[in-house]
């Protein structure tokens, strides 16, 4: 394990790197997804169709995607990070819209006919009412996001583009075991850290569902009982 001990700026530089590509594939991915994600849940008549042409992004082989679009739209190179960025946000929209529609999908209806009654417009409930409702679900469908757009990543390098992936190929390529474990371990902690922040970010920005849990465990504690 020296050359893990001799490479740690290395590791963190690349960590580094790897943080930044997949954080903005993935704020990319997110935003994109939220009104292909509406569409979906408002219009059922297109449902099927938004869902499952963007749930097909995802059975694209990563290194193709990483060739085709710059080659097909003639916008960046194929080794710029720009190419992988917008490839990790097509496949993060993939699982996402999906996620935004279920999302909205499980909110009370009760509570809309309410917000309306009240006063509220439809952009007003949707960004007051529906979006934070559906806060849950997105955020399970966005931690398995993260965890995909970090791991996805690491096929950047085999068109050039360098992150932890560059700790396979060359550990790889010069037989440097502990550097190729070096690199897993690197994407399986960073993994963990953002899905970890999401987790504490959703208990800050949702704190209604910390009330729901303890009432859910109430009941079942009831039940037991009785």
């Amino acid at each position: 394990m020296n050359w893990v001990g001799n490479n740690l700026d290395l590791i963190a530089q690349l960590t580094v790197v790897h943080l930044r590509q997949s954080l903005i594939a993935l704020v990319v991915g997110f935003v994109i997804s939220i009104p292909l994600g509406w569409v979906a849940w408002r219009y059922r008549l297109v449902r099927s169709s938004v869902i499952t042409i963007t749930g097909l992004l995802y059975t694209i082989p990563s290194l193709a995607l990483l060739i085709l679009v710059p080659v097909v739209t003639g916008w960046y190179s194929i080794v710029s990070e720009t190419n992988l960025v917008v490839a990790l946000a097509i496949y993060a929209v993939a699982i996402l819209v999906r996620a935004v529609a279920d999302g909205l999908d499980s909110v009370d209806a009760g509570v809309r006919q309410a917000s309306t009654a009240i006063g509220y417009g439809s952009f007003r409930r949707f960004v007051a009412v529906d979006f934070p409702l559906a806060g849950p679900v997105v955020l399970a469908g966005l931690r398995v996001a993260s965890a995909s757009t970090i791991a996805l990543a690491t096929v950047g390098i085999l068109v050039g583009i360098q992150n932890i992936g560059y700790l396979f190929t060359n550990g790889l390529q010069r037989r440097i075991i502990p550097e190729v474990f070096a690199g897993v371990i690197a994407v399986v902690v960073l993994a963990l850290v953002i899905d970890l922040l999401l987790v504490v970010a959703g208990r800050l920005l949702m704190p209604w569902t910390r009330g729901a849990k303890t009432v859910s465990r109430q009941g079942n504690r009831t039940l037991v009982k009785a």
